[in-house]
């Protein structure tokens, strides 16, 4: 559906510009527009592939399993219906800590598993479980403590101080987060007194 709202959009774009006559300014605004794209992505993967590394190094340091461990409870807590020992546990937490470090790109292949993993404890229904709910309201209000994605960009188009997005990044992220849970029980324990 989104594919077709694109389309449309630049049909519309496009049909506008050449009704007013200024499609000299479309195709060097598309053309513009394609360089900064390409200059950011170079820009961007210089810093994504640094945090993973350094990523990697904590993986391999056992700072991530420690990591793991110490949210372990709580997580156990949001997710109540999953057994502990189950892969589905591994994948939520992985998928916070590589969130945690804003590294969106790496947390969405763990998301995704994580969402395999809920699927096949729901029994393969195309309906979404309590957990799988759960779980994508805290993915999509994560906390993050390093905004590794918003600093490159920052970087790119020479911030005088790209760092002093962290500290308001971490209270927006940990007020959305308690948001997410907040709503996602209330919704729940409405439902379960209805049913």
């Amino acid at each position: 559906m989104v594919n077709y709202i694109w389309v449309f959009m630049t049909i519309i774009g496009i049909v506008f510009a050449m009704v007013n006559g200024t499609m000299d300014e479309v195709n060097e605004a598309i053309f513009i527009g394609a360089k900064e794209a390409v200059t950011l992505c170079i820009g961007l993967i210089s810093i994504l592939v640094f945090w993973l590394g350094m990523m990697k190094i904590a993986e391999d340091a056992g700072l991530l399993a420690k990591l793991s461990l110490l949210f372990r409870p709580f997580v156990k807590k949001l997710f109540p219906e999953i057994p502990a020992d189950h892969p589905a546990m591994g994948y939520i937490l992985s998928n916070m800590m590589a969130n945690m470090f804003g590294l969106g790109n790496a947390a969405t292949p763990l998301g995704i598993k994580a969402m395999e993993q809920l699927k096949a404890l729901n029994g393969g229904k195309n309906s979404a479980s309590r957990s799988m709910i759960t779980f994508l309201a805290i993915n999509t209000s994560s906390i993050t403590l390093i905004p590794t994605t918003v600093i490159a960009i920052r970087m790119n188009y020479d911030s005088a101080s790209p760092t002093d997005i962290v500290a308001p990044t971490l209270l927006a992220s940990i007020c959305s987060a308690i948001g997410a849970i907040l709503i996602d029980r209330y919704f729940y324990y409405r439902r379960s007194r209805k049913g």
